[in-house]
């Protein structure tokens, strides 16, 4: 399960979640989303759970809990809307 992690404090790291999630069981990934100018964290990011019983009981376990001065929000993550083309039209 693909589980969304907002309102981070932007010191949060990647290790910082794998520590977090990993007391609820195994993570396939985390990934922190980031400018792609300035690298600074944009204060969510995304950890991939393979277990789904363990994702709803890290979701139910983390949600609006403090993370470095912040209280965080942990729920399922939504697919992905398709956005419009932005290539110009002749």
């Amino acid at each position: 399960m693909n589980i969304y992690v907002g309102n981070l404090a932007y010191s949060v790291t990647d290790s910082d979640l794998r520590e977090l999630f990993s007391t609820y069981g195994e993570i396939s990934t985390v990934n922190l989303i980031t400018d792609k100018f300035s690298g600074q964290s944009k204060g969510f990011g995304f950890v991939e759970m393979d277990d789904n019983s363990q994702a709803d009981a890290a979701i139910k376990g983390l949600n609006d809990t403090d993370l470095k001065g912040r209280n965080i929000k942990v729920n399922q993550a939504k697919p992905r809307a398709e956005r419009p083309s932005r290539g110009r039209r002749f």
